[in-house]
């Protein structure tokens, strides 16, 4: 047993369930735990390093890893559309292109 879950995978369940695709070239970062929090992300330089070497132009990250962009090379920054969400339920939305 986890006491977390891959926030990707709740929104890919919520996709399939509501008939409506993700918006493209749309990476996911984060986890929450069984409780609904989030969970920060692990060096979120490294991971922006992936999805940019993965060919994402649009990253949804929580919130609450913010404060780590600031260790994160501008260059690298400039690559994406940053989209920031608040909650699970935020980042389904966003994710989902519902606002």
């Amino acid at each position: 047993m986890t006491n977390k879950l891959a926030l990707p995978t709740l929104i890919a369940l919520c996709s399939i369930s509501l008939r409506k695709p993700m918006i493209s070239s749309l990476a996911v970062l984060g986890d929450m735990t069984i409780s609904g929090s989030l969970l920060p992300v692990d060096d979120l330089a490294s991971s922006l390093q992936v999805c940019l070497d993965s060919g994402a132009k649009k990253v949804l990250i929580p919130i609450i890893s913010a404060q780590e962009i600031a260790a994160v090379p501008a260059t690298l920054m400039s690559s994406f559309q940053l989209i920031f969400y608040t909650s699970a339920k935020d980042a389904v939305f966003k994710a989902l292109g519902v606002e």
